[in-house]
């Protein structure tokens, strides 16, 4: 294996109580009532235990590509958002931090592929499409090994992909997140400079529920939501030409309009989609010049702009 043992550092919890450190004539802050506390101090970020977030080194601008669900077609999103954004003579990669579910190994084609590293011990991206990707996956013995780990372990192989990767210039990163708005979610947006968050859901009211909680999250975080992405927003009968809606018509519409943010674009539920995906052959790249490709373009010509690049 080329990547170095993770080792999580475990510490021993403490002996003792915190209140044992108090003197008895020492009253613990808990022990006041609250009316009597007075407001609570505004302290600077690394005074309040926060990180102080730093770009990524060789990387512009960075794209967070978010769903707060699995199974909503994510993943291809990001795929074919990187790729689009490749069409448009940009230096793009992409990152997969799912450390559970790695995807991109096998929507770039890339399944089986090891990267290798630089004298400075920095992981060097594989590339295909014109698009440079590091996953997870390519450092797994092959795309059926579990990934069991626990949170330190996980943490830390984000911490080395985030880290230890040389990218060497790139215009844009974007990062496939994980499902959910926990760790991952949490010590990215804390330790880097991200620029805009891309969220994705089917018009479905259960998918909506968490792809709302994942624009919150990052309202939280202080990065900007450039737009919401409604997919599998339709299908298209190849018999008749019958649409059907699914999944519901507008509802990325209507809870893009109630929050205050915009659609960039809705992709259509098409079976090509999915079955050039399976075979590491994204649509932008096989039919650069249908319909459902020409969705994805759009959405990355509105992320460009609003990333001003």
């Amino acid at each position: 294996m080329i990547w170095a043992p993770l080792r999580p550092l475990i510490r021993r919890p403490a002996r003792f109580p915190i209140y044992s450190h108090f003197s008895s004539s020492v009253t613990p802050l808990l022990a006041i009532p609250s009316k009597d506390r007075g407001p609570a101090p505004t302290l600077p970020r690394m005074a309040r235990g926060l990180p102080k977030k730093s770009k990524l080194r060789g990387v512009d601008k960075v794209v967070a590509v978010s769903s707060a669900k699995g199974g909503v077609g994510k993943s291809t999103v990001a795929v074919n958002l990187a790729l689009s954004l490749a069409m448009q003579q940009k230096r793009v990669g992409i990152l997969d931090t799912d450390i559970f579910g790695p995807s991109i190994p096998k929507l770039l084609n890339l399944s089986g592929g090891e990267p290798n590293v630089t004298e400075s011990n920095k992981l060097l991206p594989l590339s295909n499409y014109g698009v440079k990707a590091m996953s997870i996956g390519f450092l797994l013995p092959n795309e059926e090994s579990p990934v069991v780990w626990r949170g330190l372990m996980v943490m830390k192989a984000l911490q080395q992909l985030l880290h230890d990767v040389e990218w060497d210039g790139l215009d844009v990163l974007v990062l496939d997140l994980p499902p959910g708005t926990g760790d991952v979610q949490l010590t990215i947006t804390q330790q880097i400079v991200v620029d805009g968050a891309v969220i994705v859901s089917t018009p479905q009211d259960i998918a909506l529920i968490d792809a709302v909680k994942g624009i919150n999250m990052f309202k939280k975080v202080d990065v900007p939501v450039l737009g919401m992405v409604q997919n599998m927003s339709v299908f298209v009968c190849p018999n008749c030409n019958h649409e059907t809606h699914i999944f519901g018509s507008d509802g990325v519409q209507r809870e893009a309009e109630r929050l205050g943010t915009e659609v960039l674009g809705s992709i259509p539920l098409h079976p090509r989609i999915c079955t050039l995906s399976d075979a590491g052959t994204p649509v932008v790249v096989a039919e650069p010049d249908t319909a459902n490709a020409r969705a994805y373009k759009t959405i990355a010509d509105k992320v460009l702009q609003k990333l001003g690049i």
